[in-house]
């Protein structure tokens, strides 16, 4: 079945961490041995031939550079100068990808259905398809960036990542949406960019909802009832998406999906059930709120500056992401359930975004 995994950091993976994702997830890591500078190493889970694997054969990539405060221990700068440098880098590779037949950007409803009836037809030879999306808005020196970021493909876009942005605030601040955050996502709302709300305070998230009139979704997010933090939805906040025809995808990171897991201190011997069956606990949760499935999908983030160390147990590469589905498959949801969950509820989304 066609996976629709609507966020990976391709990018930052190709050129931060200097991995050639043509080449399998094993070779990459052998080319890792030894190397300790970034979190993940030798345990990378995202590459081209493992993704057609698991069938995932549209997704949304991210450019992702920002200026935060306090910096994050990846893709941070000191000036908007740098980052917006650093994300047309970024979509240079991207370019370069698609010039090599490995990716193919989509930016309307109609590339939407022509890339979709290729995939379906002759997914070995069909590149993946791509929705380029900004996480984190601090690259944007000022809105005219904006305008060419569209030209250039845009079509989703967070306006926060973590720590105090020049936008918007993100999960681990308190405060409300800025002056500069509220011209932005008018200017989103007049391209017909889709808002991300992923990585948002509280506070800015609902500002956003108030003050936003356009499409809307939750790229990557998990639970709160289940794990109890700022960086996972609240049942109030899923609600409210919901009634806002958003998709939410779950995350496959193991401290969103199960209590009291410590980045860099829990592991899967000492800190158990960190699984799958887990992650379908939080899909589960949001069935259940809501009474119906039409606004859950995936979002895996795998590889977004971890490996399989913090990874689902019994996940090695994103191609078994079909694991997860047969999981849901044997928890009773059905054939139409899970075409939704896979791919059928983002795709509609941006369908109806585009036309």
């Amino acid at each position: 079945m066609l996976v629709f995994d609507a966020h990976l950091d391709l990018s930052l993976n190709a050129l931060q961490y200097n991995r050639d994702l043509r080449c399998s997830v094993a070779e990459i890591r052998r080319g890792e041995t030894g190397m300790v500078d970034l979190s993940g190493r030798e345990r990378g889970t995202v590459a081209f031939p493992e993704m057609r694997r698991g069938g995932v054969g549209i997704c949304v990539a991210t450019l992702l550079a920002g200026c935060m405060k306090p910096a994050g221990p990846i893709g941070s700068w000191n000036s908007p100068a740098q980052a917006w440098a650093t994300t047309q880098g970024q979509l240079a590779w991207y370019r370069a990808m698609e010039a090599d037949g490995q990716l193919r950007q989509i930016v309307s409803a109609e590339g939407l259905d022509e890339h979709l009836e290729h995939w379906h037809q002759h997914p070995d030879r069909t590149p993946i398809g791509y929705v380029l999306s900004l996480e984190g808005a601090d690259s944007l020196r000022d809105l005219d960036d904006l305008q060419h970021a569209y030209q250039e493909g845009l079509r989703a876009l967070g306006p926060a990542h973590y720590g105090k942005g020049r936008y918007a605030l993100g999960h681990d601040q308190i405060g409300g949406l800025s002056q500069a955050g509220r011209g932005l996502l008018a200017s989103m709302e007049r391209l017909g960019i889709i808002l991300d709300v992923t990585h948002l305070c509280e506070q800015t998230f609902w500002d956003a909802l108030d003050c936003f009139g356009g499409n809307v979704w939750a790229s990557h997010h998990n639970c709160r009832a289940l794990v109890d933090d700022p960086r996972q939805l609240s049942d109030e906040q899923i609600r409210a998406l919901a009634d806002r025809q958003a998709v939410i995808g779950v995350a496959f990171d193991v401290w969103m999906i199960v209590p009291n897991w410590r980045r860099r201190h829990s592991t899967h011997d000492n800190h158990p059930g960190a699984d799958l069956s887990a992650l379908a606990n939080h899909v589960d949760h949001m069935a259940q709120l809501l009474g119906t499935t039409r606004h859950i999908g995936i979002g895996t983030d795998l590889d977004g500056g971890y490996g399989t160390e913090q990874t689902p147990a019994d996940l090695d590469t994103i191609a078994d992401v079909v694991r997860f589905f047969q999981i849901l498959e044997r928890r009773g949801y059905t054939p139409a359930d899970l075409e939704g969950i896979c791919h059928k509820n983002f795709v509609s989304l941006l369908r109806n975004a585009w036309t």
